[in-house]
């Protein structure tokens, strides 16, 4: 039996309470919200379906859970351009919930934005083990383009790599046809813009991420030895260190059980050092001392 803390219960937390006890994934929750009147409604909403659920909302109770599945913060909305743009207010959140961690030994994964960021965050200032903090984001990306490169009749491994955001990196060279440059970044644009039209309609991604983390979930809790995409907190890999991205890796019950180094081509070389950039810039500030 498995025991999930979710840490913010709002549009995609909730959603996971809902599908991970009612898929049997899950017996026991422990759900944490600040807003207090969102959270009693959650609970008793879960407990109308499923009378017997095992649910706690005591902050103390997530260190002793298998998984802590952490959403807290502000999602994107119409009004917010890059998911870059949430980390100031998304950074406080992060802090105030990072003690609840302290002490943890089951599987983290991130799933607030800027997510990379703040997978990066939480491990480094709690003391978690990095290869059990998972960044989700890289499977919807990998979705996305699967659509697009559907719809433009190019067949092939669908993978997104780098950062769940603007500096993500669509891998085209493990695809059956070369790619022109100009098609890359018209590809890159219609990603990078992609959940903002979901964003628009309906007011946030529900579906789609849910959807994803309830696979993630499964992956993690039947020990399944799973390569997928999700952000890493890279050690020379990529040549890359100090930062999270996302990268082809094997996942399992013990979190990140490794990660494979593919050869990139020069276009991805280039956007992935670029996301690198980016994503330490961006985490620097936060830990000053280096």
């Amino acid at each position: 039996m498995t025991s999930l803390s979710i840490v913010g219960v709002g549009r995609i937390g909730g959603e996971i309470a809902f599908l991970s006890s009612y898929l049997g994934l899950a017996n026991e929750l422990v759900l944490v919200e600040k807003q207090g009147s969102l959270l009693d409604a959650q609970v008793k909403d879960l407990l109308h379906g499923m009378p017997d659920l095992d649910i706690s909302t005591e902050p103390e109770e997530i260190r002793t859970t298998d998984l802590c599945v952490y959403t807290a913060g502000l999602p994107r909305n119409p009004g917010v351009r890059s998911r870059s743009d949430l980390l100031s207010a998304n950074l406080e959140v992060a802090q105030v919930c990072a003690p609840y961690l302290e002490g943890f030994r089951g599987i983290l994964i991130t799933v607030a934005n800027p997510v990379d960021v703040i997978n990066y965050y939480l491990s480094r200032a709690v003391g978690l083990d990095p290869r059990r903090c998972i960044g989700f984001g890289g499977q919807l990306d990998g979705a996305r383009f699967s659509l697009e490169l559907s719809a433009r009749e190019i067949e092939g491994p669908r993978w997104v790599l780098g950062e769940h955001g603007d500096h993500q990196v669509p891998i085209f060279s493990r695809l059956y046809s070369k790619v022109p440059v100009e098609q890359r970044e018209e590809i890159l644009k219609y990603l990078q813009g992609a959940s903002m039209e979901v964003i628009k309609g309906k007011g946030g991604t529900l579906f789609g991420p849910a959807a994803h983390l309830i696979n993630l979930l499964e992956i993690v809790i039947d020990d399944a030895s799973v390569l997928v995409p999700v952000s890493c907190i890279l050690n020379g890999e990529y040549g890359v260190t100090g930062c999270s991205l996302g990268v082809p890796a094997e996942v399992g019950g013990g979190g990140i059980l490794s990660i494979e180094q593919w050869v990139l081509d020069a276009w991805e070389q280039e956007h992935f050092l670029n996301a690198s950039l980016a994503m330490k810039q961006l985490i620097a500030p936060l830990f000053p001392g280096g």
